[in-house]
């Protein structure tokens, strides 16, 4: 399904916000360690099932890294942050706030999102450039 040693980043394909966050982690992922799929997407919704993973608390950002674990919100994002390397392993520090507070930042975010950010009718249809990196 997925090349080896690549990290599995499931979005909202509907969310301006989301999209706009995967145009940017796209440009810092100089290893090319990421592939990606909406949350909405067959792949996406097999993923999320697949750990038990409820779409309804959770609707925004999730890291997989097959065959080791998964990531929801806040550490989610500090992991995705973690694969910049160089300055971005810094992030690192935020881990020392609980999760709980992480997490009550993030979902106030993730809440507001459409409201803040706006939402697409569709799925953002990837450039040709970027196809291979997006799976399903």
């Amino acid at each position: 399904m997925v090349e080896e040693g690549k990290k599995i980043i499931l979005f909202d394909g509907v969310c301006n916000l989301c999209n706009g966050a995967i145009q940017f982690i796209i440009k810092r992922d100089k290893k090319d360690m990421f592939r990606y799929a909406p949350l909405q997407s067959e792949l996406g919704a097999k993923l999320v099932s697949e750990r038990g993973i409820d779409t309804s608390k959770v609707d925004s950002f999730v890291l997989i890294e097959p065959g080791t674990a998964y990531y929801i919100k806040s550490t989610a994002a500090l992991e995705i942050a973690n694969g910049f390397g160089g300055l971005w392993k810094l992030t690192q520090l935020f881990k020392w706030i609980p999760e709980g507070i992480r997490n009550s930042v993030y979902d106030l975010v993730a809440r507001n999102r459409y409201k803040w950010f706006g939402r697409k009718d569709q799925c953002m249809i990837p450039t040709p450039e970027l196809q291979a990196k997006f799976l399903g």
